[in-house]
């Protein structure tokens, strides 16, 4: 008998030996671009032998060829409200030969037991993508004459992965407490198995707080990030419009409006921004001119489009490109000369006129047939003082109850002010406070954006990641609704591999990857955005309770961010300013 135990003792000695040293099968991942710029200066020799890892902070954006300078850490702790969505990052570097890794989490288990599900975590290996510098900002480009370099940024939700000699690789990992979480103190374990050496393991602490946070399809922020489906079919050669187009466009899109999007970009015409981006706007509405000189629209893509996002939960408003595009140029198809003609038509021109008139008139009929006809807006952008007063007096003569979407430049909400029911500033050019008053007043939405002149706040490849969540903190600061980026997903040519362009400082473009991959960029500027949504929460909370010296604290706080130029110790404000997010909610709780 004792032969047959130590015989089934030693098979089981010798099955869990091979189970701990069995082979990692490294996931199938895209290839990462060539370093432009590696650093050579690096001792590697200096690293000490086998895989490095360590827990960071979040706000670090590692370089590809260079060790990381940081002090080694192995426990993180998190505080979240119920339904938020927090992150950690790993970092992983070796002098040595190739590491074959993977990474598991387990569940997340309070001491009485509460478990938080794994399932709600997702592990993320960052890819390093080429891109350039600001050196200006805005203007056309070559590569050659700026500075380029490897930016970690995308994300591939794989959790094993190859990692070569002398290489830095960060890991992800974010973790939505589910809105039905218990309140208490969870513990979960990362372990990192590396193929030939004994696996690391890491303490991921995270303190779930009694306060539910909404889901992003009801955040009062306005989040308004254009939408390109076209760069869609282009990236994964499907016809537009097709089941495969749409099967590819919906996790996208619902990522989009999980992060708080209220707006559905649409083109009424094609090219409304001229050629500007690789994947030019097509028409979502079939513009065609009958021989007897009367007009026919089809609405079918437009009303596909719209119901499709709105299905996501993206339904608070319609934004439409544009009777004034740049350039003055609009396409339709001529049945008389049975071609597609383009004309040149500037507003108050008579051309224009006789373009615009009747497709508002049948414009308006469909939208109310659709119910839609409130919550559609004519959109511009940065179009010029005299244009706009031209399309205006057109359009409240015959579809005023519509209203303009705008991002402005000249001030024109003050030459407008029941006209532009959406307007976007300029990040940097003030807003009146009684103007922003007053606009709330008439249920009008005040936003403001960056674009390729800002060097700082903004989200090209190259910023530091804590400026995606300042973005969330201004814009509660300065006293807007919410915030206007030109590009959810224009993307360029090799999206995975490099996001420079012909135009623009790299990531201008695009916040993130095709096949629904996330990025750094996209999850801070979400993870400002849930900041500013749970200070609206609290602002209300803590006047509703009479707990006014704690609701000026909070201003206090909040006033610091009301700022343009970059400070130097934005990391440790934001750091602090949410600390104090977590005590004011907790102390809110205590008197309820």
């Amino acid at each position: 008998m004792f032969k047959y135990i130590l015989s089934f003792i030693l098979c089981f000695n010798l099955i869990v030996s091979c189970q701990q040293k069995r082979a990692i099968v490294v996931a199938q991942t895209f290839e990462e671009p060539k370093d432009p710029s590696p650093n050579k200066e690096e001792n590697w020799s200096l690293v000490s032998k086998g895989l490095q890892v360590s827990i960071v902070p979040t706000g670090v954006r590692f370089v590809k060829s260079e060790i990381p300078k940081i002090e080694q850490a192995n426990t993180c702790l998190e505080t979240a409200w119920k339904g938020e969505r927090v992150s950690t990052q790993l970092v992983l570097w070796s002098n040595d030969s190739v590491n074959n890794v993977e990474i598991k989490i387990t569940d997340f288990i309070s001491e009485k037991g509460d478990k938080i599900s794994s399932n709600n975590a997702e592990i993320n290996f960052v890819k390093y993508i080429i891109t350039d510098e600001f050196a200006g900002g805005c203007g056309y480009r070559k590569p050659e004459n700026f500075a380029s370099s490897l930016a970690a940024d995308g994300f591939d939700p794989i959790n094993s992965y190859k990692i070569k000699a002398k290489e830095t690789r960060p890991v992800w990992i974010t973790i939505d407490v589910p809105a039905n979480a218990k309140a208490t103190s969870y513990k979960s374990m990362i372990t990192v198995n590396i193929e030939g050496q004994e696996s690391k393991i890491f303490e991921f602490n995270l303190k779930v707080i009694n306060k539910v946070l909404p889901n992003g399809t009801d955040w009062k922020f306005h989040l308004d990030l254009w939408q390109n489906p076209y760069a869609v079919s282009r990236f994964h050669n499907v016809e537009p419009w097709s089941q495969k187009h749409w099967d590819l466009l919906k996790p996208l899109m619902k990522r989009l409006a999980n992060a708080g999007q209220k707006v559905i970009t649409v083109s009424l015409n094609k090219r409304p921004w001229g050629g500007q981006t690789f994947d030019q706007f097509e028409a979502m509405v079939d513009w065609k001119k009958n021989i007897d000189d009367t007009w026919q629209y089809d609405f079918t893509v437009f009303d596909n489009w719209v119901e499709f996002m709105m299905s996501l939960g993206i339904k608070k408003q319609i934004s439409c490109y544009s009777m004034v595009p740049w350039g003055n140029e609009f396409y339709y198809f001529d049945e008389a000369e049975n071609k597609e003609i383009k004309i040149k038509a500037p507003p108050g021109t008579k051309a224009y006129e006789e373009l615009w008139v009747p497709f508002l008139k049948a414009f308006k009929k469909h939208l109310v047939e659709k119910g839609w006809s409130k919550i559609t807006r004519i959109a511009m952008d940065e179009r010029g003082p005299d244009e706009m007063k031209a399309m205006l007096k057109l359009l409240n003569q015959y579809a005023p109850e519509f209203g303009v979407s705008f991002a402005d430049n000249h001030k024109s909400y003050k030459l407008y002010p029941n006209e532009l029911k959406d307007m976007s500033v300029a990040f940097g050019h003030p807003v009146d406070e009684e103007d922003l008053i007053e606009r709330r007043e008439k249920g009008h939405v005040s936003t403001h954006y960056v674009c390729c002149s800002d060097g700082f706040p903004n989200t090209f490849t190259f910023s530091p990641p804590a400026e995606g969540v300042f973005i969330g903190w201004y814009t509660i600061a300065a006293d807007f609704d919410g915030f206007l980026r030109w590009a959810y997903n224009s993307w360029v040519e090799n999206p995975l591999q490099d996001s420079r362009f012909r135009a623009w400082p790299a990531g201008d473009t695009y916040i993130v990857y095709p096949e629904n991959r996330s990025s750094i960029r996209f999850e801070k500027l979400r993870e400002g955005i849930q900041d500013a949504e749970k200070i609206t929460i609290l602002r209300k909370e803590l006047k509703a309770n009479n707990m006014l010296d704690e609701l000026d604290y909070l201003n206090g706080v909040v006033a610091k961010f009301n700022i343009t130029t970059k400070p130097d110790d934005l990391e440790r404000m934001l750091k602090d300013a949410k600390n104090t997010l977590n005590v004011l909610t907790e102390k809110l709780l205590t008197i309820n």
